[in-house]
């Protein structure tokens, strides 16, 4: 990672649910970095209700899709196809302004192939609140590394 990444904190395990706590507010931004084999969601400061939103622009190679939610209860993935046997996705969540005072938005990417029927997609989210964000609790990964970036 550049010099302006800082890792904040990793956690593993196998379909694990993880949570990022106490997290510093001396970041501009954060990235989420997840390893997974089925279908993440991504809970902001224990808000399990309908303040989040998701739009996704996705493709397949023979078809693209595009979608909208205005009331999920998590930062999700749109079509995510579970992966088999040991293939595995790598996502990426930028957050930006975290710490501010006004709602929160971030930029999701991932790739993944299932054995040659896979997608990509992108989405922008947004989390209805204007409190910083403390905790990240993130379900379904192997592996997630927050980074915090200092200067952005």
């Amino acid at each position: 990672m550049p010099s302006t990444y800082e890792p904040i904190a990793t956690a593993s395990g196998t379909d694990a649910t993880i949570s990022f706590t106490s997290i510093p507010s001396t970041y501009t931004d954060l990235r989420l970095v997840i390893v997974t084999t089925k279908n993440p969601n991504i809970y902001i400061n224990d808000d399990f209700g309908t303040a989040y939103s998701n739009t996704w622009l996705e493709g397949s190679g023979s078809t693209a899709i595009s979608a909208r939610s205005t009331s999920d209860s998590s930062w999700r993935p749109y079509n995510y196809v579970t992966q088999t046997g040991s293939n595995r996705t790598m996502m990426t969540f930028n957050i930006f302004s975290y710490a501010g005072s006004t709602y929160k938005t971030a930029l999701m990417e991932f790739s993944n192939d299932a054995n040659g029927s896979g997608y990509v997609t992108r989405a922008v989210s947004l989390w209805r609140s204007t409190s910083a964000i403390n905790k990240l609790t993130v379900t379904n990964i192997y592996t997630a590394t927050l980074y915090g970036i200092k200067n952005a």
